[in-house]
């Protein structure tokens, strides 16, 4: 049995540092970010609260090969990835619960 997977990108309110992950359970995964469950995390460290990106996949493989290939774009074509969906890079945690 495949299980799939999601990529995601968190940010700060400032927008000014990105964190980009994987996940089988995104609405967990941002949960745990907001709520700072791990305290010395770089996105806790960061106060990275904001969901402002996501893709889902039908495997976890595939979601892997897509958050290395994202982390490897340089922050331009990173933002660029981002604005194509958010433009104004809304929080997406409440369509993400209703997902």
């Amino acid at each position: 049995m495949e299980r799939g997977g999601c990529i995601y990108i968190m940010t700060n309110k400032n927008k000014t540092t990105l964190y980009i992950g994987v996940t089988s359970d995104l609405l967990s995964r941002i949960l745990k970010h907001k709520t700072h469950k791990y305290p010395t995390s770089f996105t806790s460290k960061y106060n990275l609260e904001y969901c402002v990106y996501f893709e889902a996949f039908l495997t976890i493989e595939d979601a892997i090969g897509r958050e290395k290939q994202i982390k490897r774009y340089r922050r331009e074509k990173k933002n660029a990835l981002i604005e194509s969906t958010n433009p104004n890079w809304e929080d997406l945690f409440d369509s993400i619960k209703s997902w």
